[in-house]
């Protein structure tokens, strides 16, 4: 049977594993693949639905939640305990950073090709493409906080998810979450988009 030792206790076998703590797991990640997989079962969902709002393109965002459990399995060690979530997702927001820095503008809709049966004509994309560029610069008028909260939540987080990611409280997660949809709501039924707002957060 195995036996991995975290904060002083033993964990005594990879059924004892799926139970014990986030931290206790990132603890015995050290010594066994098996701890780490566990928190990869944890949390890859929820890593790769954040990558992919930020990213907007779905391989874009399945390579950055592989460098992002690469660079949390290479750095399992420096981790010393207390918020395992905050600190893969830290990770995560400096790879998307990372990503969004160097990348490359998209390229412009193909001219004159035929759309194929069920894909979007090419002025459904367009209007597709102005609502989501409308949203994005719902989302750049927010406060970074703000921010964070909605992308966590459109990638399928919950509010004690996001809570513990950020370190903060469920209450002001959801006063920082309805301020948000506040601003965006505004921003969005304003005639023309211009509308500016306070920079509360």
């Amino acid at each position: 049977m195995l036996q991995l030792r975290s904060r002083g206790r033993k964990i005594a076998s990879v059924d004892r594993l799926l139970d014990a703590n986030d931290d206790d797991l990132a603890l015995a990640a050290r010594e066994d693949r098996n701890a780490f997989g566990i928190l990869y079962e944890r949390y890859v969902d929820r890593i790769y639905g954040y990558c992919l709002i930020r990213l907007r393109d779905r391989a874009a965002a399945e390579d950055a939640s592989s460098d992002v459990f690469l660079k949390a399995f290479a750095g399992v060690n420096k981790y010393h305990g207390g918020n395992f979530a905050a600190w893969l997702f830290r990770i995560a927001h400096n790879a998307v950073i990372s990503i969004l820095q160097r990348e490359q503008p998209h390229s412009p809709l193909e001219a004159g090709r035929e759309p194929i049966d069920g894909e979007p004509t090419p002025e459904e994309t367009v209007l597709k493409r102005a609502e989501r560029e409308e949203l994005i610069a719902g989302m750049a008028r927010l406060g970074d906080e703000q921010r964070i909260v909605i992308e966590l939540q459109l990638a399928g987080w919950t509010g004690t998810q996001i809570a513990e990611a950020t370190g903060k409280s469920s209450a002001a997660v959801k006063m920082l979450r309805y301020r948000a949809v506040s601003r965006l709501s505004a921003f969005l039924i304003s005639a023309d988009g211009t509308r500016e707002f306070s920079n509360d957060r």
